[in-house]
């Protein structure tokens, strides 16, 4: 059900189909195979001016992927609501959960260790060779 693909200036860079099931894999999704393959292919983690085309509105998880990749558009078939409709795929407890603060979500989230996450992150900061972000 779940399908697309990812172009730059008029070329398909790579395709990506939904394999969850068949991989039991819960992040294998259409547009995370997509932009898996197109980011090796062009050898960056970022699809800069790319085109995405999938056959259903992203979910949380590929939309973030997406703006991370640095994807420019986003062209979409089915909304979520006709996936929930038609399909009984339901994102709304994702979305709920984000809007929440971090100690009312429904899975345990505690900070532990910041000090010296902190420091680490420090050391990144002064690296001389850090790739950009």
């Amino acid at each position: 059900m779940f399908g697309s693909v990812i172009v730059q200036d008029g070329k398909v860079l790579a395709e990506g189909a939904n394999r969850v099931v068949a991989e039991n894999d819960p992040t294998w999704h259409g547009e995370m195979e997509a932009i898996r393959k197109a980011c090796k292919a062009q050898g960056s983690f970022k699809l800069r001016d790319a085109t995405f085309y999938t056959s259903a509105e992203p979910c949380p998880m590929c939309m973030a992927a997406a703006c991370w990749a640095g994807i420019k558009t986003i062209y979409y078939a089915s909304t979520n609501e006709d996936a929930l409709r038609y399909g009984d795929f339901d994102d709304s407890m994702i979305y709920g959960e984000l809007k929440k603060p971090v100690s009312e979500r429904s899975i345990p989230t505690r900070q532990i260790m910041r000090a010296e996450a902190v420091e680490i992150w420090k050391k990144y900061h002064d690296k001389a060779d850090r790739v950009p972000y």
